[in-house]
């Protein structure tokens, strides 16, 4: 097995190889760049480096939102344009999810959170047991005065994650519930834990059909919200 993973769900990229059994190597850029002028070169690399081919890759994962519509969208078009080309199956994975598994908690309550401007985030609560995540809520868009309310109902210390971690610790710190912040290299979503999430779907037996696999937003972009108001307008 050798999983080739994408993560572009925000600013910084990433890419990852993982054999089934360890992570063979992980690339991590935050540079600034695009993800369409960074992503494949990067994959490139890593394979090269490795000693390993393209067509050694059996599996594409790809971290499928929520996240930037823009970077979420190059994700899975890489993913799906490398299976389909290849004829390899395309696994696309909660990006909340995979950054909890980076986090590398053992036990406890991993909150992730990822900025969706207009005082939201996109966001995800996780138990932790013996280092499988166990989902306590979906994936969703929220507010942070909303997620407050569901982390009052929670024990013990809540570790967050995501380029919203510090957001929402700035706002939500105080309250009765403890807040940790971990280290910024440790909260940051990373293709190791989009490898990580597909190798858990590939062992469930579960199909990675990159044909039907498509971004998930979680809610509209600026574009189409704009529509929408036309249209309701009467515009």
């Amino acid at each position: 097995m050798l999983i080739l993973a994408f993560e572009t769900s925000a600013k910084a990229v990433s890419a990852a190889l993982h054999d089934g059994e360890k992570l063979l190597a992980e690339s991590y850029q935050n540079s600034g760049l695009t993800h369409s002028q960074t992503l494949m070169s990067m994959a490139q690399d890593l394979l090269t480096n490795c000693g390993k081919s393209p067509a050694e890759v059996t599996h594409l994962a790809v971290a499928a939102g929520p996240g930037s519509f823009t970077g979420v969208r190059i994700g899975v078009a890489a993913a799906k344009g490398f299976g389909w080309g290849a004829e390899k199956p395309v696994y696309g994975v909660s990006t909340l999810e995979s950054m909890v598994r980076n986090l590398g908690v053992y036990d406890g309550i991993v909150c992730a959170c990822m900025d969706a401007r207009r005082s939201q985030v996109y966001n995800a609560i996780f138990r932790m047991k013996q280092g499988v995540p166990e989902r306590l809520t979906e994936d969703r868009a929220i507010a942070l005065e909303d997620l407050s309310r569901d982390l009052e109902q929670l024990e013990g210390p809540i570790f967050l994650v995501g380029d919203g971690a510090e957001l929402t610790y700035n706002t939500l710190s105080g309250r009765t519930y403890p807040l940790i912040l971990p280290m910024e290299h440790r909260r940051h979503q990373r293709a190791a834990g989009v490898a990580l999430a597909a190798l858990c779907a590939i062992e469930r037996g579960e199909a990675g059909d990159g044909a039907s696999l498509q971004p998930n937003y979680l809610r509209l972009s600026q574009a189409e919200r704009e529509r929408l108001e036309r249209q309701n307008k009467g515009v």
